[in-house]
């Protein structure tokens, strides 16, 4: 069935694109840590890497480190996002809309740009300090400091999560509940709670393996307080003299297992905990008013709008409109000196700026690509293998990007190879994909999970061959769930700092490696002008594909 007419060829480029992208860099840490010569062919001191790291006394602590850093992010935001998505998903919040938009901002502002622009508000002499004459430096650069930065630029993967599932399946059924005669507690626990639990416990470990996976956070905060990571302490590896490339894959390995662990315990969590309703199609029902609620609800809101996304925002314009970062908070010291920096004709920000674009661009088409025909070879064919095919496309998301970055070194920088990509561009953008392919495979997934068989096939009957029906019925039936995906790829293609550091060919600068040696040189103002120009370019992008998107969807 997939030799007819093309779809051989769909399926082989499917394939060989996904060993190519995925499997590439993944083969070669496993090799590199367990055959530390393997460069120069040898074979020799098997398992030395492994055995080493595993014997440094410091391992331990980045490893420590890591988890009880995961777990906290994890548990401070379970108790703050979801209450506040439950009570979205639940009630009808006044100005809800906007609640959310504020909620989605966090998002749009990379982890690393949140990490500095707190350190510009609560360092001493920073905004706080002009404001309210006294600073936080001490919390900031601490556990508890790294801990507060990344529950907030965590919390929107748990609030939407929890506000969508709560709401799907909420007022339905606590109004069947009530008419049966429970109280609306009672309605909640045992009926909302086990029916949404699956969805909050996959969120929460979505945040856990993003926490462990973080670089710029733990790189800008915990420095100063001997807080080290994993992740950091592979990048140390990698980019410090000398080199130590085999440890650098022996801690990725490490590193990926947890990544590994965290979504296996959410695939068995949904497998083995998940409860449906028997009712057919749910229907709408209405949000339930806050009443007496109101008064303790609202500020809750607007207590975390104002930590997540009004503070680090202000602080990022604050400093971008600053002519010099001693000036203060002073009209006098405010103009657009740094973005004519930025933007003038021939800068090295006008330049990085147009590289982050273009792989944006470029990750967002192939991903596009890749994702669409992955997913259709998943689930349209009867290829044998086709597990494992589905498997590799889940598998980045348990890659950090430093595995991703080191993977991809030990790959193309062999001697042997007569043409390599490495310290070129695109092995940026092969980096780029790798870590990002998820996003249009689960959204070119959902969308043909919706579109019933008998399309293609009456395609088929009427003379179609497989690669026709693919590429006139099916693409433009689900373009826009990969257009959608194809956003968040190139959002965040176009800032991505870990495998950026890593990867960049001498001389090449993008968005975020120019934004961190602004930074690193004390140019803090023009770093913060380019965020502000990113973070601006994003989010028009957004709001253009979701116009489009909705004036081309039919009522």
């Amino acid at each position: 069935m997939t030799r007819q007419r093309g779809g051989g060829g769909l399926v082989l480029l499917a394939v060989l694109s996904l060993l190519a992208v995925v499997a590439l860099p993944l083969s070669f840490i496993a090799l590199q840590a367990v055959f530390p010569a393997i460069a120069s062919g040898s074979l020799a001191a098997p398992f030395s890497p492994v055995l080493a790291i595993l014997g440094a006394p410091a391992l331990a602590g980045s490893m420590l480190n890591t988890i009880v850093l995961g777990l906290t992010v994890v548990g401070v935001s379970a108790v703050v996002a979801v209450p506040l998505g439950v009570v979205r998903g639940l009630f009808r919040l006044p100005l809800q809309g906007l609640w959310d938009v504020l909620m989605l901002v966090p998002f749009m502002i990379p982890p690393y740009i949140a990490a500095l622009s707190w350190i510009l508000t609560l360092q001493p002499r920073g905004y706080l300090q002009q404001l309210a004459g006294f600073h936080l430096q001490g919390f900031l650069f601490s556990f508890w400091g790294i801990v507060f930065v990344m529950t907030l630029t965590g919390l929107p993967v748990v609030y939407f999560a929890v506000s969508r599932t709560v709401g799907a399946i909420g007022g339905r059924l606590i109004e069947a509940a009530r008419v049966a005669g429970a109280s609306p507690w009672t309605s909640f626990l045992r009926i909302v709670l086990p029916l949404s639990a699956p969805g909050i416990a996959a969120s929460l470990l979505l945040v856990f393996a993003l926490t462990i996976e973080e670089y710029g956070t733990p790189a800008a905060l915990g420095a100063k307080s001997g807080f080290e990571v994993l992740v950091t302490e592979i990048e140390t590896r990698v980019s410090d003299w000398p080199i130590d490339l085999p440890g650098a894959a022996a801690l990725s390995l490490i590193l990926v297992c947890l990544s590994l662990a965290a979504f296996l315990v959410q695939f068995r969590l949904l497998a083995r905990h998940s409860f449906e309703t028997v009712a057919g199609r749910p229907a709408p029902s209405a949000q339930a008013s806050l009443g007496r609620w109101a008064p303790a609800v609202l500020p809750a809101f607007a207590l975390v709008v104002l930590l997540a996304t009004v503070a680090p925002l202000a602080a990022i314009l604050a400093t971008a409109f600053s002519r010099t970062l001693s000036g203060g908070l002073s009209p006098a010291n405010l103009g657009l000196d740094n973005f004519g920096a930025v933007l003038r004709s021939g800068a090295a920000g006008l330049t990085a700026l147009g590289n982050s674009l273009l792989l944006g661009v470029g990750t967002a088409a192939i991903t596009g690509l890749l994702g669409t025909l992955a997913a259709y070879v998943i689930l349209r064919t009867r290829l044998r293998g086709r597990s494992l095919l589905d498997a590799l496309t889940v598998l980045p998301n348990a890659l950090p990007g430093v595995v991703v970055a080191v993977g991809l070194i030990l790959a193309w920088n062999q001697p042997w190879l007569p043409v390599t990509p490495y310290n070129t561009p695109l092995i940026l953008l092969l980096a780029y994909c790798c870590i990002l392919l998820p996003y249009p495979v689960r959204y070119a997934g959902a969308a043909f999970r919706q579109i019933g068989d008998s399309v293609e096939m009456a395609a088929r009957i009427a003379g179609a061959g497989r690669f026709t029906a693919f590429r006139r019925i099916l693409v433009p039936l689900v373009a826009p769930s990969v257009l959608s995906a194809m956003l968040i790829v190139f959002s965040v293609a176009s800032r991505e700092l870990v495998a950026s550091l890593l990867l960049a060919p001498a001389g090449m600068a993008t968005v975020s490696t120019y934004i961190w040696k602004q930074f690193d040189q004390g140019s803090v103002t023009v770093g913060m002008a380019m965020s502000t120009v990113t973070i601006a370019i994003s989010t028009l992008m957004a709001l253009a594909l979701a116009t489009l998107i909705r004036r081309s969807t039919p009522p």
